[in-house]
């Protein structure tokens, strides 16, 4: 759940709050954020910041800096255009202070999330009264650091459609996902060492999280 307060001459701050399950000693994921909207001839602007904050793990903690902009047609449909831009060391816990540790290795220098970049285009159109359809495009270029530590640069997708049930009540449904799935592997089962010496593990098991998947969300504005 989150809030939301925005101001007439186009200022406004939110917060966005989650449960998740992938670092360490937390279980929430909260997002503060604030900029401006405002109008450039026919295009809205919109220009801000977010912080992600994992209380219990700030590994995962990051900063961006973002601009956006939107023109929209009936006929036509809208498209929007949001390029967000990493200014922490800390970059989801990929890179940052908190992943480098000097004594064990003196001779390299900290490893940073700053200059990470997210480009992404979007459209969307209705088509029937209530029923809108959605596409997004968006590539991920990362830090020199995290790209050294082997994770690539890729690019995301994502195509489904959102039924307005009206008075604040959504239900979208799309598939979502991304290439390099082999850059992003997280284990699902460990697996057993046979011999003890990792030459033969048996039943160990991984998925990426770049994996493309049907993902529907259920919505409720007050």
């Amino acid at each position: 759940g989150g809030f939301d307060f925005a101001h007439e001459s186009g200022f406004y701050v939110g917060n966005w709050n989650s449960s998740v399950n992938w670092l360490n000693g937390n279980s929430i994921e909260s997002d503060i954020y604030g900029g401006f909207k405002f109008k450039a001839g026919p295009v809205d602007m919109d220009v801000g910041a977010i912080t992600y904050i994992y209380p219990g793990n700030a590994a995962g903690n990051t900063t961006e800096l973002y601009l956006g902009a939107g023109w929209s047609d009936e006929a036509i449909g809208a498209f929007a255009v949001k390029y967000s831009h990493t200014v922490s060391k800390d970059y989801f816990n990929y890179a940052g202070a908190r992943n480098w540790n000097p004594y064990l290795d003196p001779f390299s220098s900290r490893p940073s999330g700053r200059g990470t970049g997210y480009l992404n285009v979007s459209y969307s159109k209705v088509i029937v009264p209530n029923l809108t359809l959605k596409a997004a495009v968006g590539y991920t270029r990362m830090s020199s650091d995290i790209r050294n530590a082997g994770y690539k640069s890729y690019v995301d997708y994502n195509v489904g459609a959102t039924y307005d049930f009206g008075g604040g009540l959504t239900l979208s449904g799309s598939v979502q996902g991304a290439n390099k799935k082999d850059s992003y592997l997280l284990s699902t089962a460990d697996g057993y060492d046979v011999y003890g010496d990792g030459s033969f593990i048996y039943g160990a098991q991984a998925q990426s999280v770049n994996k493309a998947r049907f993902i529907v969300t259920l919505a409720k504005s007050f």
